[in-house]
């Protein structure tokens, strides 16, 4: 409290601490945070096929024999904080979600 003030510059003092204190906005922290899983499983594929030029459409067209086992990897998955784009490579920057497959051979590609 302010000693030197009068009653009437104290009650001024007093009404404007009020408004001010009534008149304060409210100001928003927001914090974006991004963590993604990621999952692979090993399938069986057949030998008789070219890793080059035939695996992709094998696995597209063959669907049914591993979708249920990644859909399973992925629930029991942890989260990881980050994008992962610089962890794992060939992943695109521009999707949400990516599928990709491996060959022994280092050959892959997005499914």
């Amino acid at each position: 409290m302010n000693r030197k003030l009068n009653y009437n510059k104290w009650v001024k003092y007093i009404h404007n601490y009020q408004l001010n204190k009534l008149n304060k906005m409210k100001v928003k922290i927001q914090q974006r945070s991004v963590y993604h899983k990621f999952t692979e499983i090993e399938i069986e594929v057949p030998t008789l096929i070219d890793q080059e030029t035939e695996v992709q459409e094998w696995l597209m067209e063959n669907e049914d024999l591993w979708s249920a086992e990644m859909d399973d990897a992925v629930y029991k998955s942890e989260y990881v904080f980050g994008t992962g784009l610089g962890d794992y490579g060939g992943m695109d920057q521009d999707g949400d979600s990516e599928w990709r497959y491996q060959c022994p051979n280092g050959y892959g590609g997005h499914l």
